[in-house]
């Protein structure tokens, strides 16, 4: 067998073995030098490492805090639900009647019950600081369902997601609520030690 003809069959041997599936969820787990990235088979998918003691030295500066560490392996561990589009999940939208509380660059809208959002605000902003969920009122409050509610607009679908799952919200599609599904293998938002359930 000529080297030619090596090669292409070394090539075709390769292309004819399985690939590996890293299946979701993905999860984050403190190490004592840092962080791993593990999926739901417990294989290790990435390592990311901080050095918090040589953060006073100068030459410290090349290594990462251990709350870098952390957000960076929770931004990596997301990777599944960024690439996952869940159809049910709808825009908003621009409507008539709240037109102004409309931006394009914030298409994704949550109603929280005015009284919970009212009683819970800190517990909730410090949640969604302590996860990197942007929580951003649009000021529009408005009657449904026999409730008050107020609304939250997200520039990614899987901000919003994660935002209506924790705090029970409702999806908004122009005026309306839906009631979409959620999603299977979806990352909770986690508690703040503490806060219970927020």
């Amino acid at each position: 067998m000529t080297k030619l003809g090596r090669c292409s069959y070394f090539v075709l041997m390769l292309s004819r073995e399985p690939k590996r599936r890293f299946p979701p969820p993905w999860r984050v787990e403190v190490t004592q030098h840092g962080y791993l990235v593990k999926d739901s088979n417990g294989v290790t998918l990435a390592s990311v490492y901080c050095r918090d003691d040589l953060q006073h030295w100068s030459f410290g500066q090349g290594h990462l805090t251990s709350d870098e560490a952390r957000r960076i392996a929770g931004t990596i561990a997301r990777i599944p639900e960024l690439l996952n589009k869940n159809p049910a999940f709808t825009e908003r939208g621009p409507v008539v009647q709240h037109r102004r509380y409309w931006k394009p660059t914030h298409p994704y809208h949550v109603a929280l019950e005015d009284f919970f959002a009212r009683e819970r605000y800190d517990d909730i902003s410090e949640c969604c600081r302590f996860n990197d969920v942007p929580f951003d009122a649009t000021g529009e409050v408005f009657e449904q369902e026999g409730k008050r509610w107020c609304t939250y607009h997200f520039i990614r679908q899987f901000d919003a997601i994660r935002f209506w799952d924790k705090f029970n919200g409702r999806w908004m599609l122009g005026d309306e609520f839906i009631y979409p599904e959620r999603p299977k293998h979806l990352i909770v938002m986690k508690s703040v030690r503490g806060k219970g359930a927020v």
